[in-house]
């Protein structure tokens, strides 16, 4: 997985504390208009001790409109984890003052995001009073792998949620002030960042985040040969995801952004994103106009003034006369559409559809094969709804034309364990060597393409000529791929990807792809079905959940019925006059909490 770093730029630290002429984002949080988008919600977690801060947002909504054909709606839900050091001391212990600064923070994020469509929600604050509860240190890769390594193994189990951020008062060496891997959003091994807290201005945090949050969505750096296009000018700050950064900060997005994002979402990242967030653990209190229905709150829209929605009155976040919902994919025109009624479709061949329920406004929550499945004519395995193989990682790096290169390719050149055959990193940040059982899952080696790699212009060609007993010599292509100081190497073989017969690529080791468990889930679905990332059956489309057993209209109980059920409960007409008015907090089983990250 690649890595990215955003470093300092003309300006030295001490100066970034001079304030910026962005309005005060502390008035509300997180106000979002949900009336017109389809949504994924991201978690986003902030935690605090006495010698560090880590901002603990659970919740971070975002919506993210894809034309992936005529109409089609992706929205985007995880939680960001983000470690705070320095703010906690700074602010003289006040904890009151520390939260306020987090709330700003994550405010601006939200701010930066909303002209991607995507909506940023805080959702809570926890203070560590104690101690760090993973080493930091100066060294900003040790810092990233102890700290994704503790978000895997102890944050996640007790807090479900999608990625995380870790915010420091620590200077790391260097220029560098934030780190994070690229294309990772949802993975349980590498979604999440650190950052530097290296500025006075909160403003300062908030737009290394938004950097480092931008590569976990894919978004490469903003260099000179990319011609991106950026309304603000180098004066002004420039875009989010420049390489370096000073002061005025930067506050918008490029064009290369807006088309990394794009690529990313069309790929399948933030496959965890598509659930309703849980708006009982906004952090801020309930407020009619944030944009969350809340309890007792039958619809919000936002403020009046951004109000578009023409079932909801914005005054009250109640349902206009005759009006029986008014957001969600499966209402229209404010009222429910039919059951049956697809509202999500597939986005790749380890996706699942998703159907309206005809008794919630809302489209339940995303769901996809479970990990483990074969996908790509049994070329590779699903992993947290992505088709991973090696052929598609070697098109992504070489172009059109490249496939993998044979065994022995792997084998001789990832046993180097120097930067251009290795098995990643260790927790010393020295490169590993691969053993031969798990060569395919190091630097991935690949034959054909391009001249060059295209994913960059940092990108360069690393052959290998290879002699054979029988005479002859191989070709192999590697690449060494400088990203910037913040990202991994993209030239690595991603988690998930098939190594062998009924092998798979887990922690830089081949392992069987019975770690998944997916034979064992499938085999409840009575071979008319399969078995999805939540462990329960989606039925072909004659067939009932929850064990496909007996006749009925196909789906899972998460996906909703793949057919109407009109033929036994009566028509489920949008425009029915006797339907009953549906309060929006209402959701269905798979929407009543946010869906734990699959890793």
């Amino acid at each position: 997985m690649p890595f990215a770093s955003l470093t300092l730029g003309d300006f030295s630290r001490s100066r970034w504390s001079q304030l910026d002429n962005l309005p005060n984002t502390q008035k509300n949080v997180v106000p979002v208009n949900i009336s017109t988008h389809s949504y994924k919600s991201l978690l986003f977690c902030v935690l605090c001790c006495g010698l560090r801060i880590f901002f603990y947002v659970l919740e971070m909504t975002v919506s993210y409109v894809l034309m992936k054909h005529s109409q089609f709606a992706s929205v985007i839900s995880s939680t960001d984890y983000m470690h705070f050091c320095f703010q906690f001391q700074k602010q003289g212990k006040d904890l009151e003052k520390v939260k306020q600064r987090l709330v700003e923070i994550a405010n601006y994020v939200d701010k930066f995001y909303r002209a991607l469509n995507i909506r940023v929600a805080l959702v809570g604050l926890e203070v560590w009073s104690d101690s760090d509860k993973c080493p930091i240190t100066q060294d900003p890769f040790t810092t990233l792998h102890e700290f994704l390594d503790w978000r895997k193994v102890k944050l996640l189990p007790q807090k479900p949620h999608d990625n995380a951020q870790l915010i420091s008062g620590v200077y790391f060496q260097g220029t560098t002030i934030g780190m994070a891997p690229i294309m990772s959003m949802c993975t349980a091994e590498q979604s999440g960042g650190i950052v530097m807290d290296h500025s006075d201005n909160p403003l300062g945090a908030a737009v290394t985040l938004a950097h480092e949050l931008g590569h976990n969505f894919g978004m490469n750096h903003d260099t000179p040969e990319r011609g991106c296009g950026c309304r603000m000018t180098v004066d002004r700050g420039g875009c989010i995801m420049t390489p370096s950064t000073g002061y005025p900060f930067p506050t918008v997005f490029s064009t290369c952004s807006k088309k990394d994002l794009a690529a990313s979402l069309e790929k399948g990242v933030g496959m965890c994103l598509y659930n309703m967030p849980e708006v009982k653990v906004l952090y801020g209190g309930q407020k009619c106009g944030n944009g969350y229905v809340e309890e007792g709150e039958e619809c919000d829209c936002g403020e009046p003034e951004e109000c578009m929605n023409p079932c909801c009155n914005a005054t009250t976040c109640t349902l206009k006369e005759d009006a029986v919902c008014a957001h969600g994919q499966c209402c229209e025109g404010c009222r429910l559409k039919p059951a049956g009624t697809l509202c999500r479709e597939t986005s790749n061949s380890c996706d699942l559809p998703e159907f309206c329920t005809g008794a919630s406004p809302h489209c339940p929550a995303n769901v996809y094969l479970h990990d483990g499945h074969a996908c790509h004519n049994v070329d590779g395995y699903c992993y947290n709804g992505i088709c991973q193989t090696h052929e598609q990682q070697c098109i992504t790096l070489w172009g059109a034309g490249a496939k993998p290169a044979p065994g022995i390719c792997f084998e001789r050149v990832n046993s180097a364990g120097d930067p251009y055959g290795n098995c990643g990193k260790d927790s010393k940040g020295s490169f590993a060597k691969c053993d031969a059982s798990d060569a395919k899952c190091g630097k991935i080696q690949c034959q054909g393409g391009a001249n060059r790699p295209v994913i960059g212009t940092n990108a360069v060609s690393i052959e290998t000529n290879i002699p054979l007993q029988e005479g002859g010599r191989i070709l192999c292509r590697g690449t060494h791929v400088y990203l910037g100081d913040d990202m991994p190497d993209p030239g690595l073989v991603l988690a998930g990807t098939k190594c062998g017969d009924n092998m798979v690529c887990l922690n830089r080791q081949c392992q069987n792809v019975s770690v998944f468990g997916v034979h064992e889930c499938s085999g409840k679905c009575s071979g008319r079905g399969v078995c999805n990332n939540k462990k329960n059956c989606h039925c072909e489309a004659h067939w009932a959940p929850p064990f496909c057993e007996t006749a009925g209209f196909g789906g899972s109980i998460d996906s909703g019925p793949m057919r109407a059920a009109g033929s036994i409960r009566g028509s489920y007409q949008a425009n029915q006059p006797h339907q009953k008015r549906v309060h929006v907090q209402t959701h269905t089983a798979a929407q009543a909490s946010p869906q734990t990250l699959r890793g």
